[in-house]
């Protein structure tokens, strides 16, 4: 009884200790940084768009992607911070969702503070359509820009189906409920209705294009090919307002809307230890078998602006 006695009473400062490094580690430590973090008192709300663009920021074949619902929550939370004057989107996107890329092009329209969006290597498709819904929008010269259209796409391995022998037996209550599934080809009467429908959605990208940018349908229409331009190009097509980097973004917040200085606050969504920890690994686990050619063979399915 004794030893057992004198093994607990040495145990229990240990697990103390052991618990107190968790508390100040994880608890205080964080926390006591997010309290005295400067850059939470910058005049600038600096917004991250990276990534393609979704509405939940869920995977896309293994990728982080960016939520449309956190860009428009960090847009309202600028908007209502007294100490910021601008908001400047960073944008590297390859577009993404139509509907999410809408649903930030609204929310940045909406905003009564300058919005400036800042085109860094990618900002295509939905992330074009985002960055035109902004006041001025500067863009480095060898960034990839525009290419306004639409695309949606699938599998189909019913030759493959076919070749083993398997059979695909369609039980539906409607015409259509099945088309598109990938276990037969698509009817030419089935591929005019996806095309209607991609028709329909590019008439929405090319009307916000030319509404945000001042633009003529016209105009507009013959840029809208799906052709991507060079950030020099889109100068001259009137795509952007100015080449640059955030030199050029903090002249342009300085001459135009008057700030003596541009100290950044950055609105990123924050990720837990044990989050990043595991994320460190996962992402680690995939990447090593992954190479250059089969990033270029990535085609997310459905509806997307890409």
């Amino acid at each position: 009884m004794k030893k057992r006695e004198e093994r607990r009473s040495k145990a229990i400062p240990i697990i103390l200790t052991v618990v107190a490094a968790f508390v100040v580690l994880f608890i205080l430590l964080p926390l006591s940084f997010s309290l005295f973090d400067s850059s939470k008192f910058g005049n600038v709300a600096l917004i991250p768009l990276e990534g393609v663009i979704t509405s939940n920021g869920g995977k896309m074949l293994g990728e982080v992607t960016v939520s449309s619902a956190d860009i428009i929550q960090f847009v309202a939370e600028a908007e209502e911070n007294p100490q910021v004057k601008a908001i400047v989107l960073e944008i590297n996107s390859p577009g993404g969702s139509a509907v999410a890329s809408d649903e930030i092009a609204a929310a940045i329209k909406k905003a009564e503070k300058p919005v400036i969006a800042l085109i860094r290597e990618v900002g295509a498709s939905g992330g074009y359509w985002v960055a035109s819904a902004a006041d001025h929008i500067v863009a480095n010269r060898m960034s990839i820009t525009g290419s306004i259209g639409v695309i949606s796409s699938y599998l189909e391995f019913s030759g493959l189906m076919e070749d083993y022998g398997v059979g695909y037996e369609q039980l539906t209550a409607g015409k259509y409920k099945d088309m598109g599934v990938p276990y037969r080809k698509l009817q030419a009467e089935e591929k005019d209705i996806f095309q209607s429908k991609l028709n329909t959605i590019h008439s929405f990208f090319k009307e916000e294009i030319a509404k945000n940018r001042k633009l003529s349908t016209e105009a507009v229409e013959t840029l809208a090919t799906g052709e991507f331009f060079l950030g020099v190009e889109a100068l001259s097509l009137g795509l952007v307002d100015e080449l640059g980097d955030k030199t050029a973004v903090e002249a342009y917040l300085k001459n135009v809307h008057g700030l003596e200085s541009v100290d950044y606050v950055e609105y990123r969504q924050e990720v837990g230890f044990f989050e990043l920890f595991s994320g460190v690994f996962s992402s680690f686990s995939f990447s090593m078998g992954e190479g250059f050619a089969s990033l270029l063979l990535r085609s997310p399915k459905g509806i997307l602006l890409t």
